[in-house]
């Protein structure tokens, strides 16, 4: 019997990571691995499930691919690595891949049938995890008539989007679409979205609204839908291409010295987010006189700010932030900022 993966697709900040803790928070006894591709140098996202405390995010059962986008390095290291997941004395009962804001899930479900895993493991279901203040914020989602109208009106211009043509390939290829963050647009927003959307996703495909992520497992998990079966169904902006590059994004990370009063720090972050169009801010400060460490988790305009967890003995109490932008951020200027 195959063991089945589920794909965990979304933009930057959409909250795929908080979709993942409220499953692991509610796995009834199944032994799940995770996979974790971050775009950046720091693995955030595995630090804040590491230091989670819940019961299966033990470090032996979380690997992070952080050698490149996972649908680039396929070969090199999703392979390999699901081989040795697979060749444990007690594989797990599912395995959930958390991708890169910025990769394209279609590549990633074609190497389900290399010949090396095809005949072990399937694909259970893609979801796309949609930040939905964002998306009603039209941040994601071009007007597709007035792009048109323009183009027509001069055939020269150039609206080449590289961050709509990622949201689109994630819908496209989505076996559920979970609309997070459905507090924040409430019923009405949800119902916009939905019905916005709907040109990008397969038919059958349903939109879910979400709070924190919170979707019941059985429907997460069962979806027994063999994606890499139908992938030539499942669309994409880059199909015929070879490959992709991610030279449309860059990320730098910056580290920080203390951090005495975290609200102003918030409002600096605001101001920088605006001032360079920053699409994505995460990381950890170092608050003094305080004993646990201070995350930091921003998209857009909105930043989230909590304590996670205890700082352990003898580990280095410092800050760092991941910056994720469109190439050309003023990495200089955004630096001198945060280290002023």
């Amino acid at each position: 019997m195959k063991i089945p993966a589920t794909v965990i697709t979304g933009f930057l900040g959409a909250g795929k990571t908080t979709l993942i803790r409220h499953l692991l928070e509610n796995a009834k006894g199944r032994r799940i691995a995770l996979i974790i591709n971050e775009f950046g140098e720091m693995g955030v996202d595995r630090e804040l499930l590491t230091g989670c405390d819940i019961e299966g995010c033990e470090e032996e059962n979380i690997v992070e691919l952080a050698n490149g986008c996972i649908c680039c390095t396929v070969a090199d290291d999703f392979l390999p690595t699901m081989e040795i997941l697979l060749d444990r004395e007690e594989p797990p009962h599912h395995i959930i891949i958390e991708t890169s804001g910025l990769a394209l899930p279609k590549p990633l479900v074609k190497a389900f049938k290399w010949p090396e895993i095809r005949s072990r493991l399937t694909v259970d279901g893609v979801v796309a995890v949609i930040d939905s203040p964002a998306v009603i914020e039209g941040r994601f989602a071009d007007d597709e008539n007035a792009l048109q109208a323009e183009r027509d009106a001069d055939p020269t211009l150039d609206h080449d989007n590289p961050l709509e043509e990622v949201f689109e390939d994630q819908l496209l290829c989505a076996d559920l679409v979970v609309l997070n963050k459905a507090d924040i647009v409430g019923e009405d927003g949800i119902r916009k979205i939905s019905k916005d959307l709907s040109s990008h996703m397969r038919p059958g495909v349903k939109a879910i609204g979400a709070v924190e992520g919170a979707i019941n497992i059985d429907i997460l998990l069962g979806l027994v839908s063999a994606a890499e079966d139908d992938i030539e169904q499942r669309r994409s902006h880059h199909d015929g291409e070879d490959d992709h590059d991610h030279d449309d994004f860059e990320s730098f990370t910056v580290e920080l010295g203390d951090i005495p009063d975290p609200e102003k720090f918030e409002g600096l972050l605001m101001h920088l987010t605006e001032k360079h169009d920053i699409l994505r801010i995460k990381g950890f400060l170092h608050v003094p006189g305080k004993d646990m460490r201070h995350v930091v988790q921003g998209v857009g305009p909105r930043i989230q700010r909590y304590f996670d967890r205890q700082w352990a003995p003898g580990e280095v109490r410092k800050g760092q932030l991941v910056i994720i932008g469109q190439t050309g951020l003023d990495r200089g200027a955004i630096e001198t900022a945060l280290l002023a």
